[in-house]
């Protein structure tokens, strides 16, 4: 497991421009990353959030990977879109206003999400979307999150939307 967290771990290219496709086609407005790694998604988001005049949050827990992510994004051109935050994802969604975030993409230590998910309900905006990355080829670490989702999908309708037992 440590080298795994060692790793830098970017969302490929199809996923990243499949998602700011997402903040585009909703105009989202406040994007918020959980798991900037070295910034790769999200100069891709803050590229999409200048179509919408919106901005990007992203958080990172390791240090040099904030470093890393500010030099990359400022290189890209792109920080004034974005805000680069060096803490836990949980600690930044607990004081988040309330229906304030149009698209949260989790890209972060999987099995924390379902602790998120309060404060994710929480955050959203009514039609807000939660993506998440590598829900397929690591379900088993998001089981947990994904059972928090069925249950709610079978409460709410269409509040929670694409959670299926299958995953996809």
């Amino acid at each position: 497991m440590a080298d795994r967290l060692l790793r830098l771990r970017n969302m490929t290219p199809e996923v990243a421009g499949l998602i700011a496709l997402l903040i585009r086609s909703q105009r989202s407005a406040h994007v918020l990353e959980i798991g900037t790694s070295n910034g790769y998604s999200a100069i891709w988001f803050a590229d999409a959030v200048r179509d919408t005049d919106g901005r990007v949050t992203t958080v990172e827990t390791d240090v040099e990977r904030v470093e890393a992510a500010v030099r990359n994004i400022e290189g890209a051109g792109v920080s004034a879109w974005v805000t680069v935050v060096h803490d836990d994802g949980g600690n930044v969604l607990a004081p988040t206003l309330d229906a304030s975030v149009d698209l949260v993409v989790l890209d972060a230590e999987r099995p924390a999400y379902a602790d998120y998910w309060p404060h994710l309900r929480r955050v959203l905006t009514p039609y807000g979307v939660v993506a998440v990355d590598n829900a397929v080829s690591h379900g088993e670490q998001l089981t947990k999150f994904r059972a928090l989702l069925e249950r709610e999908s079978g409460k709410a309708g269409k509040r929670v939307r694409g959670a299926s037992p299958g995953g996809r």
